[in-house]
C-alpha cells in the first residue's frame, strides 16, 4: 500500500506537469490528473498511451482510434463521477451511513456532480451551447455510463473493505486505497458502454485544442485529423438509428447495475 501511494504521488507529479503542453482540451487535462489521483501508475500509463502527443504536430491522428476515444470518454466519466462518489463516502462516514444507504448516497452524488459539472457545465458548447441543452443532452449517455461504473465499483468496495482494517474511515490510507481499486475495477466495466457511446456519437472521447494561428483553431477534426475525427466537430446527439437501440442499452446498464448491488450485498461479501 505505500509503494502504491509513492508511486501515485510521483505518477500524478508526472502528469500535472507534462499534461500542460498537451494539445487536450482544458477539462480533459483536469480529467487525466483527477484520474492519475485516483489509480495512480495506471491513470499516468493511460495518458500516456492514450493522450499524450508521441510527436509534435500528431495528436488528432494519435487520438483518432475508436479504442482512444473510448478511453478519454472513459476517463471523463469517472474523473467527473469520481468527484461525487468520493464525497458520498465521505459524508457517509461522518454520518455512519453504511450498506446500501451508502452506495446510494454515492450514485447519486456521483451523477449529480459527473452529469451537471463535467458533462454539461464543461462540455455545454459542445453539448448544446447553452448549460439546459446541455443538461437534457447528456443525461442519458451520463446514466448509463454511471451505471456500469457503479455496478464495477459497489462490488469492489464493498468485498475490500470486509479484508482490509479500517477501509471504511477517510483518515486512513487503507480508505483512499480501496476507493482507489474500486475507481480502477469501475473504470473497466464502464468501458465497453462507453465504447458504444462514443460509436454512437452521444460522448465524446479526445479532443486535440490547439492555440489559434491565422484566425484558426484544431479541435479533433477540424483540422487535419480527417474524416476519422470528423465526429468530434458534431453534436453528441445525432438522428442516425442507434444500434442496439438506447432502450436495450439502457436496460442493459440497469441490470449490470443490479448486479453489482447484489454481489456487494451477498452474505459472502460482508
Amino acid at each position: 500500500m505505500l509503494l502504491w501511494f509513492l508511486l501515485a504521488a510521483v505518477s500524478l507529479l508526472f502528469v500535472a506537469i507534462d499534461i500542460r503542453t498537451t494539445p487536450e482540451s482544458p477539462v480533459m487535462k483536469w480529467g487525466f490528473v483527477l484520474l492519475t489521483a485516483y489509480t495512480g501508475v495506471i491513470g499516468a500509463f493511460l495518458y500516456v498511451l492514450g493522450c499524450r502527443e508521441p510527436l509534435p504536430g500528431m495528436h488528432e491522428q494519435y487520438t483518432a482510434a475508436q479504442w482512444r476515444q473510448t478511453l478519454g470518454s472513459t476517463m471523463h466519466c469517472v474523473a467527473g463521477d469520481g468527484v461525487g462518489i468520493l464525497a458520498g463516502a465521505v459524508i457517509s462516514s461522518a454520518l455512519g451511513i453504511t450498506g446500501i444507504a451508502e452506495m446510494m448516497l454515492e450514485y447519486v452524488l456521483g451523477f449529480a456532480f459527473g452529469w451537471s459539472i463535467f458533462q454539461a457545465l464543461f462540455m455545454r458548447d459542445m453539448a448544446g451551447g447553452t448549460y439546459l441543452a446541455a443538461l437534457k443532452s447528456t443525461f442519458m449517455a451520463e446514466l448509463l455510463s454511471m451505471n456500469l461504473l457503479m455496478a464495477g465499483m459497489m462490488p469492489t468496495m464493498m468485498i475490500l473493505r470486509r479484508h482490509v482494517e479500517a477501509a471504511d474511515n477517510p483518515l486512513t490510507p487503507n480508505f483512499w486505497f480501496v476507493m482507489s481499486m474500486a475507481l480502477l475495477v469501475g473504470f473497466i466495466i464502464a468501458y465497453p458502454m462507453n465504447w458504444w457511446l462514443v460509436a454512437n456519437h452521444l460522448k465524446h472521447g479526445m479532443m486535440t485544442v490547439r492555440p489559434a494561428t491565422a484566425g484558426e483553431a484544431s479541435m479533433s477534426g477540424m483540422a487535419a485529423a480527417g474524416p476519422s475525427m470528423s465526429h468530434m466537430s458534431m453534436p453528441m446527439e445525432t438522428g442516425h438509428a442507434l444500434r442496439p437501440p438506447i432502450a436495450v442499452m439502457a436496460l442493459l446498464s440497469f441490470l449490470a447495475l443490479a448486479a453489482g448491488l447484489a454481489i456487494a450485498v451477498l452474505p459472502w461479501a460482508r
